[in-house]
Order: C-alpha cells, then sequence, then structure tokens
C-alpha cells in the first residue's frame, strides 16, 4: 500500500504567498477544506494592563525585515523577549490590549502574522537583559488537567534488585534492541535533545549521560537560560523518565535505553506548571538545530491547544512560528520524534474538541483539518503512537491513516524517575516516542551518511509491518499490513536500523 503521510513540501519564506495568516484575514494555506465546516473560534482576551505574549511573524525572513518587526513591537508598546532571524520569528510581551492590531500597521508590512501564545497572563515576569534580542540571551499558575497528558500509571518500584532490571525491559526486546546492541549501542557523537520536563542530574543510569554543556532551560519566556541548575527537573520527573528509555547508561545498575552510548541534552520546555507554550518549543526547536542535535524527543502537545487551527487568525501565527522552527532544525539536520497523543482519536478525522484551551477555559468546539496536534502533526516530524506488551494498540493511543508513522512500546514502561533515584513504571505514548527517538539516534551513529531525511524515510520503511487488530476501546483500524491507522508502516526495528 502506498505511504499516505504527507510529505514535506518546499518552505519559502522570502515571498508573501506562503499561506501565512494575517491578523483579522484567513489564509487559503490555513483553511479547512470546502467540504468541512470551520473550525469555533477561541477569543483571547488581552486587555489593558495584562500582560500578554505574543509570536510575530516576519514577512520575510532576512535581517533588515526582523528588525522591522522588532522595531515594531516596541513602537506597539511591547518588549523584544528573544528574536529568531534564521526564522523570521520575534516572540514580545506586551500590557498594550490592542498590541496585535498596532505591531502589523506600526511595521508597514513587514508582519505576516501576529498572535498570542497563550489565553492566560503572563505571571512569571519578562526575563531580565532583553534589549538585545538577536540570539541566544541569557507568579504561580497551576495547569488545568488535559486529556492528552501521559496516561501514566502510578510510578511504583520495580522488583528485583538493580542488577536484574533488564529482565524487566518488554519493551526493548519487542523492538529488536538487544540485537543492535550486538552492531553497536550508539555514537557518544551522536546527541538526543530531551525537549521535556528536564533530566536528573544525579541519577545513576543518566548522569553520565548527559551533555551538560548542550543543556538548556527554554521556560523564561522562551529566551535560552543555560544556567547551572535551569534545565534539571524541579516539578515533574516526566523528562527523566523519556531520557531513561533513549540512553539510560549501561553500568550494570538499574535499566539499560535504546542508545546507551550516545549523549543526551536536557532542553527544558515544560514550565514547573506543567505548560509547554509556543515560544518554549521554539526555543528547544531551534536550539536543537544551532547545536547540531541529531535527534530530539518530543513527548508533549503544545499548549495551550490540543489542536491549533489553522483557520483561526489568534492560532494560526503561533502554529506557523512553531512551524518554522521545526523546518529550520529539520534543514540543519536535526530528526524530531513526537507522541501522538493520549486521547484515543482519529488525528485523520477530526471533528470536535473539549480540552483546549488548557490554561484558562475550556471551549466544546468544532475543529477541522487545519487543527494540527503540534509538533505531531507536522511535516516529517516522526509521529509515534503507542503498543502494549501484547502487541496491540494501547488503549490510550490517538491513531490515524496518514497521520502515524511508526509504532513503539508505550504501555508500563519501566525507566529511570527522580524519586530516590529509582526506577518506575508509566505508560503513554510519551513513553513510545522515546523508543523511536533511540533507534534514530543509533541509525545515525551506524550510518552518519545519512541525512535527516533518508534517516527518516529509513526509520518508516524498516519498521516491521503490523497488521490492523483490536483494542478494548473497539477503535477501527484502516489500512492494510503495510500502513493502516494504528500502526503508521509498523513497529520500530532497531536491529534494522542498525544494519
Amino acid at each position: 500500500m502506498a505511504s499516505t503521510r504527507k510529505r514535506t513540501t518546499p518552505w519559502i519564506v522570502a515571498t508573501a504567498a506562503i499561506g501565512l495568516t494575517l491578523v483579522g484575514s484567513q489564509s487559503a494555506a490555513g483553511s479547512s477544506s470546502a467540504a468541512e465546516p470551520p473550525s469555533t473560534p477561541v477569543p483571547v482576551s488581552t486587555p489593558d494592563g495584562q500582560l500578554a505574549s505574543y509570536v510575530v511573524n516576519a514577512k520575510t525572513v532576512n535581517p533588515g525585515q526582523v528588525r522591522k518587526v522588532e522595531k515594531a513591537v516596541e513602537a506597539a508598546g511591547g518588549v523584544v523577549v528573544q528574536s529568531w532571524p534564521q526564522i523570521g520569528v520575534v516572540v514580545a510581551h506586551s500590557k498594550n490590549g490592542d498590541f496585535r492590531t498596532e505591531v502589523v500597521t506600526k511595521a508597514k508590512g513587514a508582519v505576516a502574522s501576529a498572535g498570542p501564545t497563550r489565553t492566560a497572563e503572563v505571571l512569571e515576569g519578562t526575563p531580565e537583559g532583553v534589549q538585545a534580542p538577536w540570539g541566544p540571551g541569557k507568579g504561580q499558575m497551576k495547569r488545568a488537567p488535559r486529556a492528552a497528558d501521559p496516561v501514566e500509571g502510578p510510578t511504583v518500584p520495580a522488583t528485583g534488585t538493580p542488577e536484574q532490571l533488564e529482565s524487566q525491559q518488554w519493551d526493548m526486546r519487542n523492538i529488536g534492541v538487544p540485537e543492535a546492541h550486538k552492531t553497536t549501542t550508539g555514537s557518544s557523537k551522536v546527541t538526543v535533545g530531551v525537549l521535556d520536563s528536564g533530566i536528573d542530574p544525579d541519577h545513576p543510569d543518566l548522569a553520565s549521560q548527559i551533555d551538560v554543556a548542550q543543556s538548556v532551560n527554554c521556560t523564561a519566556g522562551g529566551r535560552p537560560d543555560t544556567s547551572a541548575t535551569g534545565w534539571a527537573p524541579t516539578t515533574s520527573d516526566h523528562g527523566t523518565h523519556v531520557a531513561g528509555t533513549i540512553g539510560a547508561a549501561r553500568n550494570g545498575v538499574g535499566i539499560v535505553g535504546v542508545a546507551p552510548g550516545v549523549k543526551m541534552a536536557s532542553v527544558k520546555v515544560v514550565s514547573d506548571d506543567g505548560y509547554i507554550y509556543p515560544e518554549y518549543a521554539i526555543c528547544g526547536f531551534m536550539w536543537a538545530g544551532e547545536k547540531g542535535m541529531e535527534v530530539t524527543n518530543n513527548s508533549y502537545y503544545v499548549d495551550p491547544f490540543e489542536f491549533w487551527c489553522g483557520d483561526q487568525p489568534e492560532q494560526a501565527p503561533a502554529l506557523e512560528a512553531v512551524r518554522r522552527a521545526v523546518k529550520w532544525s529539520q534543514d540543519e539536520g536535526t530528526v524530531h520524534v513526537a507522541a501522538a497523543g493520549n486521547s484515543s482519536y482519529d488525528l485523520s478525522n477530526k471533528t470536535t474538541n473539549t480540552s483546549s484551551p488548557n490554561d484558562g477555559t475550556t471551549v466544546n468546539r468544532t475543529i477541522n483539518s487545519s487543527c494540527k496536534d503540534i509538533p505531531a502533526e507536522l511535516d516529517d516530524v516522526l509521529t509515534v503512537s503507542s503498543i502494549d506488551q501484547a502487541g496491540k494498540l494501547s488503549s490510550f493511543s490517538n491513531r490515524g491513516l496518514g497521520s502515524i508513522d511508526v509504532a513503539a512500546p508505550g504501555s508500563r514502561i519501566l525507566s529511570t524517575v527522580v524519586t530516590n533515584n529509582g526506577w518506575g513504571l508509566k505508560s503513554g505514548t510519551s513513553m513510545a516516542s522515546p523508543h523511536v527517538a533511540g533507534v534514530v539516534a543509533l541509525m545515525r551513529s551506524a550510518h552518519p551518511e545519512l541525512n535527516a531525511s533518508q534517516v527518516v524515510e529509513r526509520i518508516r520503511a524498516q519498521a516491521t509491518d503490523t497488521p490492523c487488530s483490536t483494542t478494548a476501546a473497539g477503535a477501527p483500524c484502516v489500512g492494510d499490513a503495510s500502513e493502516n491507522s494504528y500502526y503508521g508502516q509498523g513497529v520500530v526495528d532497531a536491529a534494522a536500523a542498525v544494519r
């Protein structure tokens, strides 16, 4: 069966004809098809005096245009928090309720789109020292529960002594990791960026695996912070669990990761309150591309919308800004792997959504094909669904013909946790994605001659064909063994990746 997954098309940012959504307008590229209803608007209130965060996208990516955008931000009563001239994206804070419209007017044609990155007030404040925005520089609110959070079981102690824990890693045997390790455990020249909540720097299975020089905190308004402890976990061990699956050391202690020979960078994009706002993700993708990381793992969706709708003027600018960051870093050679999500949702047949925005009052809204779960649904991001120990699609996993690339183990995965520097079980597509990131790291170690696009195609092509099956939820499977809505092009194969 021919692949139905959308491939990357040329991304030209030097012209106005690239379908960017202007404030108050709707672009052709961001529109739903004629057969679909428009998505439900979700107005974002930004009253005078309330600090709000925005992305402002330049119409043309060149230094002169980006400078015009920066000046327009300041003229509209904003502060440039971070500027990414490589992609023509400026992150700004402002207390001016009319900032969105004024920045477009004052830029005199230099701005393609401008929109908010969240529906809530910016309570963490504006980072200091933001008046020199070119390149990396140096309040409390709890996130509401969201359906697409990792469906993780309670963290539980692993049974047996630490040296025996590898025998409990059914997931590694399932995808051929022991066989792959006969060829390579990965190269220390390969770095995996773990875009998540931070990696425990003291864990015995992880301490030797972290590239401290490449690690960064992106939650300071989307501005890179390389302070010594900024990238460490504070309120969540999610990133620590993910990291263990990717690269826990083979050292006679605990578990072993898919690629224990590679290095990992802790790229913190999850705030202490549990949010991954667009500016945080953009910072993470740009950092990975600038540092030449071979692969990133992204076990999240970008808040506050589970699906960002391209036909909505208030959502399309952030969608476009994240897309630019992903595409730029891909062009720099980084392969991005992302979790499909845990809403048991058919990504190829979008109709409604009730979980967004998760930083304010949720809306029961109509959605359509212009609405994207990002980064999972961006072009040539490797999107991963979850399977259980029986090889069936996990009941929580999202699915969709043409939306899933490959599947990997994600139910009851044993990996590293922060508590007592120990090990525990978690479930979710968040746990499936790092298996694929680890396999990509092995492939890039064994075959450094391959570019990012070739790696993506080989991961898809080498996956083990898996026919449709049923799940407890009874969700229909569409397709055949070569590609279907449950497993994409199959279960990822570590052994094939290193041959």
